[in-house]
């Protein structure tokens, strides 16, 4: 390969062929030694890949765990709210006026969220 050829290409410079275009003895031994490289590489990135997804399963886990604990939390704060409605709704003469008008209100729609749900289960 000429210096012209050479720099077009963009390969270095290198060492003499032997017989028949085959690398002398030093290049192939600089091929095996950056194959060795290679391969080393290759491993430790497939170990790294290995550790990533081990890692990321136990995460999406986590997180699964959490999304469980808050739905349950979710579901406990609404039931807390709905006891204090009910708290307040048995001390129904220290309610205004304003007062009544929303639970009465919530109680209409708590009817036909339950009126639906009978039409659903007769179907």
């Amino acid at each position: 390969m000429s210096k012209a050829n050479e720099k077009s290409s963009g390969l270095p410079n290198s060492p003499s062929r032997g017989p028949g275009g085959t690398p002398s003895g030093t290049e192939a031994g600089d091929v095996e030694l950056q194959l060795k490289r290679i391969q080393e590489k290759l491993q430790q990135l497939l170990r790294q890949r290995e550790s990533l997804i081990k890692e990321n399963g136990k995460l999406k886990e986590d997180i699964r765990q959490l999304q469980q604990a808050h739905n349950n939390h979710s579901e406990r704060v609404e039931q807390l709210q709905q006891q204090v409605e009910i708290l307040r709704t048995t001390k129904g003469d220290e309610m205004s006026e304003m007062e009544k008008k929303v639970l009465e209100k919530r109680l209409g729609q708590y009817i036909r969220e339950i009126d639906r749900c009978i039409a659903l289960l007769s179907e």
